[in-house]
């Protein structure tokens, strides 16, 4: 980009520079897997964050004009988006998930779990009804699955834990905004290795999955998350085959074991062969998230222990 003087004189309203930001992000071939996957979304998203406008009241603002000093924020973020390739929730601070917005950083992976969905269908069918009075969020990031889970579950105590101090941090803060400090809480964690003797009706996890192959492959909007966030060996598993093997110690009778493994998924099933993994569907989008009951864990609890 050149100078950004006239580019002012000529962008004035808010709808100018959503637009003008679409010819830009197209232009540029950028890569959306952060909470939108086209240049429109992307554009909006980041113009009206900026702004201050919230998503989906911004018709009648569409024509308002923009001060120099709103003009020149908005310009910066595009231009950051572009050179640097990074995503426009850590350019806003923000990402939604299940509905809800959540303070992100670099040092949580941006929320896109297909989990999300699993959650706004109140987890049917898996818990047959049942509700859950204590549920565990493991490798949590910023604690949107935990935190979403504690909005689902009025009154169930939900625990948030992290390997990294700096992710539990926004996690807290995260928390803090939705006033849930009385049943949601943050522990500093190796998967279980601090939750002895704890049991949960629900387990939900979004662990780092991603295989070196595919890492290595990832578009540069990736390398800004964390990689000990993404990556977990070679082929992707070995932190899943920790949460395979230690789960139903702390699972209720009754409880329930969800996880995400994306494209680690075929990997997965070839590791255990003799196991049959039952995988969610998902209407909206979104693969590689199997389910176990705490029984069928014990059931399958040799593979898991070779594994």
């Amino acid at each position: 980009m050149t100078s950004n003087t006239p580019i002012t004189k000529q962008l004035l309203t808010v709808r100018d520079y959503i637009r003008w930001g679409v010819t830009q992000f197209s232009q540029a071939n950028l890569h959306y897997g952060h909470g939108t996957d086209n240049a429109v979304d992307e554009s909006s998203q980041l113009v009206l964050h900026t702004l201050g406008i919230p998503i989906g009241s911004e018709t009648t603002l569409l024509d308002a004009n923009l001060t120099e000093q709103e003009k020149q924020h908005v310009l910066s973020l595009i231009e950051r988006r572009i050179e640097q390739r990074i995503p426009v929730p850590y350019l806003t601070g923000t990402a939604w998930f299940a509905g809800l917005p959540f303070k992100v950083n670099e040092h949580v992976l941006i929320p896109r779990s297909p989990i999300a969905e699993l959650i706004n269908r109140s987890f049917e069918p898996w818990l047959a009804d049942r509700y859950p009075e204590r549920i565990l969020d493991l490798c949590a990031g910023s604690g949107c699955i935990g935190i979403a889970c504690a909005h689902l579950f009025e009154e169930a105590e939900v625990e948030l834990t992290d390997l990294s101090l700096e992710a539990l941090s926004i996690a807290q803060i995260n928390i803090q905004n939705y006033e849930l400090g009385k049943r949601v809480s943050c522990i500093e964690s190796d998967l279980f290795s601090a939750l002895a003797g704890q049991q949960f009706d629900l387990i939900v996890s979004n662990p780092p999955y991603v295989d070196r192959e595919d890492f290595d492959s990832m578009p540069a909007e990736y390398r800004h998350e964390p990689e000990m966030a993404l990556t977990s060996g070679a082929d992707g598993l070995d932190i899943t085959r920790r949460i395979l093997s230690e789960a139903a110690l702390h699972l209720s009778e009754q409880g329930v074991l969800i996880v995400e493994v994306g494209n680690s998924g075929a990997a997965l099933e070839q590791a255990y062969g003799s196991v049959p993994f039952t995988w969610i569907e998902f209407e909206r989008g979104g693969h590689g998230v199997f389910v176990f009951t705490k029984a069928e864990l014990l059931e399958y609890a040799s593979e898991f222990s070779d594994g």
